[in-house]
């Protein structure tokens, strides 16, 4: 919507048009404050192919501490992300923004390399928690296949 603040009947007839979102007054922008001291926390579940034996967690572990990227570099952990293991599971802490969504992609990484990822898919079971699970092979599937 235009606002003509004055009209002058001239010549020329100049009108001055402001916007009213201009003769609103802006307000300082507030952005997001960062919180310090804020932790990026990240379980990794590998319960089932552990048991079975098909994963081995410690060279997952050194796998993830090869393959972490810190500022661009690879294998650059320091004290900014720390990567431990509980039995059979997985956690990485860290004290730089750190993606959920990186963690999935090199642990599928993992499986690949190790030619698990035909059995094994990775699926969030929380908001802070990945799990390896095997994929659903229905039964009719090979009933069909053995009648054939």
């Amino acid at each position: 919507m235009l606002y003509c603040e004055y009209y002058r009947p001239n010549r020329f007839s100049n009108c001055v048009v402001l916007l009213t979102s201009q003769l609103r007054q802006k307000r300082p922008p507030t952005g997001k404050r960062s919180k310090k001291g804020a932790m990026w926390k990240f379980t990794l579940d590998l319960t089932h192919p552990v048991e079975d034996g098909i994963l081995d967690s410690s060279s997952f572990e050194t796998f993830l501490k090869e393959r972490i990227k810190v500022n661009g570099k690879t294998g650059n952990l320091g004290n900014v992300v720390q990567v431990g293991r509980m039995k059979n599971k997985i956690n990485v802490t860290s004290e730089k923004q750190f993606s959920k969504r990186y963690l999935k992609y090199l642990t599928k990484k993992y499986l690949k390399k190790n030619n698990l990822r035909d059995w094994l898919r990775v699926v969030a079971s929380d908001k802070e928690t990945y799990e390896l699970r095997y994929f659903q092979i229905s039964q009719e599937d090979e009933e069909s296949e053995a009648d054939e």
